[in-house]
């Protein structure tokens, strides 16, 4: 790739190919934007430093690597710096949240208990024992596709019993926010 070596022509010709290598490597769209702005400030701090102007490209995408890096390094941490500084009613929601998903977690284990046998040993082998589904299939006997099926068949079913059990409500990522029961004589919550 030849090109004069100046920030606005590294945009011009990395900036599209550098957020979808982000991308694919971060599942935030807003940080993804943020590291790829990171990305572009340390180029145009360290330009100067570029030695061998034929090695534009890996030295573009190292400096992403390290920032998808320094991504994952800083946020291990965010949560529980977070936490720390929120308000106490943001502190007691989030505590809810965690009791409704530990509440629910409890109630499927014991439906899963209920689940005919060969689902509930699908369930429990991929599940919990995190075999993938050709393990699964080998082990039982199956075909990959017949033990995809017996899986879904087996989260299908205790879908229905938890939706049959209680009201949920959940948050824009799937957490338990909110549970009610159906009935008070519910075997399973």
């Amino acid at each position: 790739m030849v090109m004069d070596i100046c920030v606005e022509n590294i945009w011009e010709n990395f900036s599209q190919p550098l957020k979808g290598f982000i991308k694919r490597r971060v599942d935030n769209d807003q940080d993804v934007e943020d590291i790829l702005q990171n990305v572009f400030y340390k180029i145009h701090h360290n330009l100067s430093n570029l030695n061998e102007t034929g090695k534009v490209q890996a030295w573009v995408y190292q400096i992403a690597r390290n920032a998808v890096a320094d991504y994952y390094r800083t946020s291990r941490y965010a949560y529980t710096s977070y936490t720390e500084e929120l308000p106490e009613t943001m502190l007691s929601d989030v505590q809810e949240e965690e009791t409704a998903n530990e509440d629910i977690a409890q109630c499927l284990k014991t439906m899963v208990q209920d689940l005919p046998e060969k689902y509930k040993q699908a369930l429990i082998l991929t599940e919990f024992q995190q075999l993938t589904r050709k393990e699964l299939g080998d082990r039982l006997g199956l075909s990959v596709s017949g033990a995809k099926s017996r899986v879904q068949r087996a989260r299908g079913m205790l879908k229905e019993m938890l939706l049959d059990c209680c009201h949920l409500e959940f948050d824009r990522l799937g957490n338990v926010i909110d549970y009610q029961h159906k009935c008070s004589d519910c075997k399973y919550c």
